[in-house]
């Protein structure tokens, strides 16, 4: 068990990522996370928001429906983390995003920027105060190498960062807890998962019983100073996760605290 201090482990918090829901509503998965007792979402931009409505999580939703959703995350007594993966391709729905991102009270935007819109995306990060966190899937993706993620990274303002999906780099081969290193200081979030093989194959498993390094990169990341979330994207048993999800969160807390 990794030794870790009470006040960096209350530091440690665990968010899920809806993705891992996305068969079901987000009014469904709220419901869900409040048994776990996960309080903090990532929602990604496609789910539908309860059985009875039409509208989705999407960043071009009304303010009424912002409204609304405000309302039912306040019902389950859930905050929004970060929002993503969201990839925008023209300058005015970046800015349509950032608006959104703004209302909703969302520090912190997952993307897998085109390179050539980071200047833009870096002016608008300083104009609303909001980060945007590169991710990263697996290769042959835009940004599946930390090598690819640093060199996108000069000259960046301290708003543009990473969201570091550890299972997407095992299943490219890479080893997690040397990517991490190679990306400290810029490290906003990690997505959390474990994976059973090292290729396109592999799928999310249990934590503990893939291949993933754990102690590793738990301690890399305690030697880091890691202050954000973990964010559980459980890729596997769609109609069924909450079981996973709760062995998952009970070895994030025998192994963190």
């Amino acid at each position: 068990m990794l030794s870790t201090s009470k006040t960096e482990a209350k530091q440690w918090e665990l968010a899920c990522q809806a993705w891992t829901f996305h068969r079901f509503t987000l009014s469904e998965t709220l419901i869900q996370m409040e048994k776990l007792g996960i309080r903090h979402i990532e929602l990604y931009p496609e789910q539908k928001v309860a059985p009875d409505q039409q509208g989705t999580t999407h960043f071009s939703m009304s303010d009424d429906e912002i409204i609304r959703l405000k309302a039912l995350l306040k019902k389950h007594h859930i905050k929004i983390s970060s929002y993503g993966v969201v990839t925008p391709t023209h300058e005015n729905e970046w800015e349509q995003l950032f608006e959104f991102a703004e209302k909703m009270n969302i520090k912190t935007i997952v993307s897998e920027p085109q390179q050539a819109l980071l200047p833009f995306i870096n002016s608008l990060c300083q104009q609303y105060k909001i980060r945007v966190a590169i991710h990263n899937h697996p290769e042959p993706t835009p940004y599946w190498n930390p090598h690819i993620v640093l060199k996108a990274l000069v000259h960046r303002s301290q708003y543009i960062g990473v969201c570091a999906d550890i299972g997407h780099w095992t299943r490219s081969g890479l080893e997690a807890s040397e990517c991490l290193k190679k990306l400290e200081g810029h490290i906003f979030e990690i997505h959390t998962k474990d994976v059973n093989r090292t290729d396109k194959q592999g799928h999310a498993v249990v934590f503990g019983e893939g291949i993933m390094d754990w102690p590793k990169v738990f301690s890399e990341l305690e030697r880091q100073q890691f202050k954000g979330k973990f964010v559980i994207e459980h890729e596997y048993n769609w109609d069924n996760p909450v079981p996973d999800l709760h062995k998952n969160i009970l070895f994030f807390k025998l192994n963190t605290q």
